[in-house]
């Protein structure tokens, strides 16, 4: 931490790190490669893996934690900085729209044309101001 790019460094790692991992886990990507990858992964722990900007971010921040620090005594602390440093920045954007599939009551599922929002609900929908929901206030 005494090198004095070590500051830059670490900024762009985690700059970089929300850029991929954003990538992977929101974006579809050019020519929807990373929709389809997600899609093609649904199934999977992999595919779960994707659809959480956290759980991708840990990994994605491997590389650009070598590349704040090199290897040396603070590369673990610098992974979970970069990574956590990502997370934050993820954290001040919007709350995305989550879309699940509607299931049937035998846990086959079903198309009927219309989207399902998350059942266990968003924590953020509390927080509506006054008036954003159409009302005088």
């Amino acid at each position: 931490m005494g090198d004095p790019g070590f500051w830059a460094r670490l900024v762009l790692g985690v700059l970089a790190t929300w850029r991929v991992a954003h990538l992977l886990a929101n974006e579809d990507g050019p020519a929807a490669l990373m929709a389809r990858l997600r899609l093609w992964l649904a199934r999977s722990p992999a595919g779960r893996w994707l659809d959480c900007f956290g759980c991708v971010s840990v990994w994605v921040a491997v590389p650009f934690a070598f590349y704040a620090t090199g290897v040396t005594e603070d590369t673990v602390v610098s992974w979970l900085a970069v990574g956590g440093g990502a997370f934050l920045l993820e954290r001040l954007g919007p709350v995305p729209l989550v879309v699940e599939r509607l299931v049937d009551a035998q846990g086959v599922e079903t198309d009927h044309g219309m989207l399902q929002s998350d059942p266990r609900g968003d924590p953020h929908d509390a927080a509506v101001a006054p008036g954003a929901d159409g009302s005088a206030g």
